[in-house]
């Protein structure tokens, strides 16, 4: 008996090569992960996570040379903080120069913020899916999610790149040198081409997986988007006011 197209295939613990099809042919890779048995995550998810350790220790590494030599990076927003926030940043930036507070608090940070955000992120689109009509499951949602944020590895890659050449870290990524208050720049600090890039794959991953109609794909991902970086940005200038000290975060 020949096997019938709708046959859920297993899918494979580690799959190199279709992160450059998630990239670049990312309706074929969402066309495999529709027949998947089981789950597929594991490959971007840990690629996210050993970019991100490669980031840390990058980063870490250029602000106590910078620190060595006096100088004191300045948060997005800086302008808009009041003079009390900006000594209280300047005398944290003095004594916080240790291993713990360089490597391993920004680490278990920037981990945190990718494993607990990717299972936010889909399990809020797999319910706005499925309130849309949606027909994917629980995992096939965080399939989606895990494979649709890879363009993420890629920026901090650039970014690597960038802090390698000009010997710094990056303190106002994104968009947020165009920010008119505290709250702008950091919903813009959150804004890219590669946030960009990712809500298309997500649009183009819900469409094919779940089988929803590309308005109702667009419509679910940019709600749940949009109620997502207008938190972070709330956070971000909350911990700005409270601690004297913005908190970056990749998505």
């Amino acid at each position: 008996m020949a096997e019938t197209t709708s046959e859920r295939q297993p899918a494979r613990a580690f799959d190199i090569q279709r992160m450059f099809a998630a990239l670049f042919r990312p309706r074929r890779a969402f066309e495999l992960i529709k027949t998947e048995a089981r789950s597929s995550w594991w490959t971007p998810m840990l690629i996210l996570s050993a970019v991100s350790l490669i980031v840390v220790l990058i980063s870490g590494y250029l602000r106590t040379q910078a620190a060595m030599q006096g100088e004191v990076p300045l948060p997005p927003g800086w302008e808009y903080w009041t003079p009390d926030m900006q000594n209280n940043y300047m005398q944290a930036q003095q004594l916080n120069q240790g291993t713990v507070v360089m490597y391993v608090f920004p680490l278990v940070s920037a981990w945190a913020r990718l494993w607990v955000g990717w299972v936010v992120l889909a399990g809020l689109l797999h319910l706005g899916s499925t309130l849309l009509g949606g027909r994917g499951s629980m995992q096939s949602a965080l399939n989606i999610t895990a494979w649709a944020l890879l363009p993420f590895a890629l920026r901090d890659i650039l970014r690597l790149l960038y802090m390698l050449i000009e010997r710094h870290a990056i303190n106002s990524p994104g968009l947020s040198g165009f920010g008119t208050s505290a709250f702008m720049v950091e919903m813009l600090s959150r804004t890219d081409i590669f946030l960009i890039w990712t809500v298309v794959l997500l649009v183009m991953g819900f469409a094919v997986v779940d089988g929803l109609t590309r308005g109702k794909a667009i419509l679910g991902v940019l709600i749940v988007i949009l109620i997502l970086l207008s938190a972070q940005a709330g956070m971000g200038t909350m911990l700005a006011n409270f601690g004297g000290a913005a908190a970056q975060r990749p998505f």
